[in-house]
């Protein structure tokens, strides 16, 4: 068997970043974790040797929020190393023991992916990079703001990585299922709704929506596989594709009972956009941008620029929409 790749993946303790660093290490590959140091101790106590996996976390040793996320890593053989994203020395040296560097840095960091792209130029051995993407193809979306700029500057990483001729693969999961599918989409909510739900559009525009174990599980099934190399990775099983009427009703069958639904039209949505606050409006963009341009489904993968991880990967057992709304039944 072909030898896997080190692994170095920044922003572990993120949201999806987390799922993404125990993928990895589950799946064999060397991983290696890039921690914060603040509190003066020795550097070399964060490595262990013979455990080469990395993962560059956005937070101190020393935060008791994170202290159990991190000793679940030491248990996972992942390596923790001391350093800092914004430490242009450290991130070099910690790329250069690796093959693959995954980005799940948040949406402020996202411009501060120059930084990474940087770092790997100065390190040239890194033969793929994953920079923080994990929602729709903003190539190929129509959002407006405040979701636009977000947009933009994942845009603008994606056109800075490729005039480096940095070797990349770009993941495309569109919807968290913890973040969309909890709510059935209901911006403030957490749990689905059991009497009244809001739809945005006509409901018809189909989305998608995947959990988050799984998108990390097809995301390391890419590190290592020529066909997702310089290409656009979709995560859109078959089965987790729903128009937002098509959800509602999947949901109204699993608890017997019609909901009252209240369709919102797109010039009351651009509306609502307007006037609500952040991160609320933020939230109404995208499910704009996906409930009612369908920017999730409208278009056609072509192999010129993208490949589809449910056809690549037809092994991988994910979980349906269907399965995972019936925890909340």
């Amino acid at each position: 068997m072909a030898k896997k790749s080190k692994v170095l993946i920044i922003g572990g303790i993120g949201y999806i970043g987390k799922f993404i660093v125990q993928a990895s290490a589950k799946a064999g590959h060397p991983t290696f974790a890039l921690i914060r140091e603040t509190t003066g101790n020795d550097p070399g106590k964060a490595t262990k040797a013979g455990h080469p996996t990395f993962a560059l976390l956005r937070s101190t040793v020393n935060d008791p929020s994170k202290a159990n996320l991190i000793e679940k890593f030491k248990n996972l053989g992942v390596t923790l190393l001391y350093g800092n994203l914004y430490d242009h020395e450290s991130l070099v040296k910690a790329i250069k023991q690796v093959d693959v560097v995954i980005s799940t840095v948040g949406f402020k960091q996202f411009a501060d992916q120059t930084k990474i792209i940087a770092a790997i130029k100065e390190a040239g051995n890194v033969k793929r990079f994953f920079p923080s993407e994990f929602g729709n193809d903003v190539d190929r979306v129509h959002a407006v703001e405040p979701a636009k700029s977000t947009f933009d500057v994942k845009v603008q990483i994606r056109r800075a990585v490729e005039a480096e001729g940095i070797p990349y693969t770009y993941v495309n999961n569109n919807f968290y299922a913890g973040y969309f599918l909890s709510s059935l989409a209901q911006p403030g909510s957490t749990s689905p709704p059991r009497d009244k739900v809001t739809i945005l559009g006509d409901g018809n525009p189909k989305a998608v929506f995947n959990k988050e174990d799984d998108i990390a599980t097809y995301t390391i099934r890419a590190v290592d596989d020529p066909r997702t190399l310089n290409k656009i990775l979709y995560v859109k099983p078959p089965q987790n594709i729903y128009s937002f009427n098509g959800l509602v009703a999947l949901w109204e069958k699993k608890i017997g009972k019609v909901l009252e639904k209240v369709y919102v039209p797109e010039d009351k949505v651009l509306k609502d956009i307007e006037e609500a606050p952040t991160p609320i409006n933020v939230i109404l963009a995208i499910n704009h941008s996906v409930f009612v341009k369908g920017d999730q489904t409208n278009f056609e993968i072509e192999p010129s620029f993208g490949v589809e991880a449910y056809e690549l990967y037809p092994d991988v057992k994910y979980t349906t929409v269907d399965e995972y709304l019936d925890q909340f039944v």
